[in-house]
């Protein structure tokens, strides 16, 4: 049985390593947090322990950028329907079996990866932006409320709009911090979010911002294309770690 110094360590270590990866490729903070935790609480409660440590960071991802204002303007309606969609999504994660929903991103995460690695590159125009755009925020809200992750389809989304690698880190920062906004209400409304949790999760701010800030200072380093390529590494560890960890564990 696991002492408290050993839960303690387990998690601190946790959002340490996912937020260097977060300050690296500017994504990645609930998937590998939430899966290294696994061991010692259910997604449920890791769920909400990421809460306040990925608010912050991807406030902090959001407003370090070169147009704010224009990204939410940009981005509006696929922000309404993250809030929508994680209203839906949220009973999977507070229910009986949250593994599906997880196999199914991780999927999606591992070929996405595969696809970007190898250079198939997928373009969305500004007309097909337009509808395409509802669609995406719908599943990543859904997909955030049960799972807690709101990378898919949100980042390999954004990838394909063509944005620089500032604009793509600040776009993702803010769909992220909704998505987060949202599994809080949504975690709050179904009881699993309360003060006591609240306390707990805004401690792991210390080491999430201590890895955000190492990850950071290597991702300026970084040329676009092998920040590219970084980007789909992690995608792809991601997703593999997801399907391991439903499949065979």
């Amino acid at each position: 049985m696991l002492e408290i110094n050993d839960y303690s360590l387990i998690v601190g270590l946790a959002f340490l390593v996912a937020g260097f990866v977060k300050g690296v490729t500017g994504m990645g903070l609930p998937p590998i947090a939430i899966g290294l935790m696994a061991v010692v609480v259910p997604p449920v409660q890791a769920a909400a322990l990421i809460v306040v440590p990925s608010m912050v960071s991807n406030v902090w991802q959001m407003l370090v950028g070169p147009g704010f204002l224009s990204a939410v303007r940009r981005f509006a309606a696929l922000l309404i329907m993250v809030c929508i969609g994680a209203a839906f999504g949220v009973g999977i994660l507070t229910g009986s079996t949250p593994a599906y929903a997880t196999l199914a991103l991780g999927l999606v995460l591992f070929v996405y990866a595969v696809l970007g690695l190898f250079k198939f590159n997928m373009h969305v125009n500004a007309t097909n932006e337009r509808w395409a755009s509802p669609l995406v925020g719908g599943l990543t809200g859904f997909l955030a409320g049960a799972t807690g992750v709101s990378s898919v389809p949100s980042a390999p989304y954004m990838n394909s709009l063509g944005m620089s690698k500032d604009e793509l880190l600040q776009a993702l920062g803010l769909v992220f911090t909704v998505g987060t906004f949202a599994l809080a209400v949504g975690l709050y409304l179904k009881g699993r979010f309360e003060l006591a949790a609240a306390w707990e999760s805004t401690l792991c701010l210390i080491p999430t911002m201590a890895g955000v800030l190492a990850g950071q200072k290597c991702r300026s380093l970084l040329s676009a294309e092998t920040f590219k390529t970084v980007f789909f590494v992690g995608l792809l560890a991601l997703g593999g770690y997801m399907i391991v960890r439903v499949v065979w564990l």
